[in-house]
């Protein structure tokens, strides 16, 4: 049974979280403190965690911080906060998605389910080895390396790469990226995200982030994957 983590501090919220998890047939552990929501997920290993950032014992940025360094474990954030400027910290931490208070708890499940279906994305591309210069993508082990040195990319850093990486020199718009990601499941004011995505992609693969070679920029428009030899 594929077994969600909740780290929240209110118990309301937890309750009704769990409850349609539940009926979702997940299975739900809970914390409601930072620290030890932290020690939970070390003990326990799930599949997902859903994260509040607003926490006592510790900040939920700082255990997205903490999970990345140690784990690709799936990460959807929940908070009061509305700045755009919080939202993307989350995202480059590792968050794969992001969901502001108050929320419908319908929506939550949803996002969990397409987090969740990302995961799996390996199944869904071909079995092929995509080599570009010193860039290396196994598709169907998802693994990425360069130079010989394995890179770890959350699922959905994996997908948008795997997904542009596949058709080198088309353009893609950030709804077609999240398309792509997500099977389709796209909720509204998540697109921009797309770009916190590629940020840690180039951080993570390109030589020069600044002066990209593998992700390029089409400006009002979208990316693609270069064409180089």
């Amino acid at each position: 049974m594929t077994t969600i983590l909740i780290i929240e501090d209110e118990p309301e919220l937890v309750k009704v979280l769990r409850s349609y998890l539940e009926q979702s047939s997940f299975k739900v552990i809970t914390s409601y403190k930072g620290d030890t929501g932290l020690e939970t997920w070390k003990n326990t290993q799930p599949d997902l965690v859903i994260l509040d950032l607003n926490l006592p014992g510790m900040d939920g940025l700082e255990i997205a911080k903490n999970i990345r360094k140690q784990s690709n474990t799936p990460i959807i954030m929940l908070t009061a906060r509305v700045e755009e400027s919080d939202r993307l910290i989350g995202l480059e931490l590792g968050a794969d998605d992001y969901v502001t208070k108050p929320y419908s708890p319908r929506e939550v499940v949803a996002r969990v389910k397409a987090v969740l279906r990302r995961s799996g994305v390996d199944s869904a591309f071909e079995s092929t080895m995509i080599k570009i210069s010193e860039l290396e993508i196994d598709l169907a082990g998802y693994s990425v390396s360069m130079g010989g040195n394995t890179i770890d990319l959350t699922r959905t850093e994996f997908g948008i790469l795997a997904t542009l990486a596949k058709n080198p020199g088309r353009v893609f718009n950030r709804l077609q990226l999240l398309e792509a990601t997500q099977d389709g499941e796209v909720f509204e004011g998540f697109e921009r995200n797309v770009d916190a995505h590629i940020k840690n992609l180039r951080a993570k693969i390109e030589p020069n982030p600044k002066k990209p070679i593998y992700i390029e920029t089409v400006f009002g428009v979208g990316y693609r994957f270069s064409k180089m030899e």
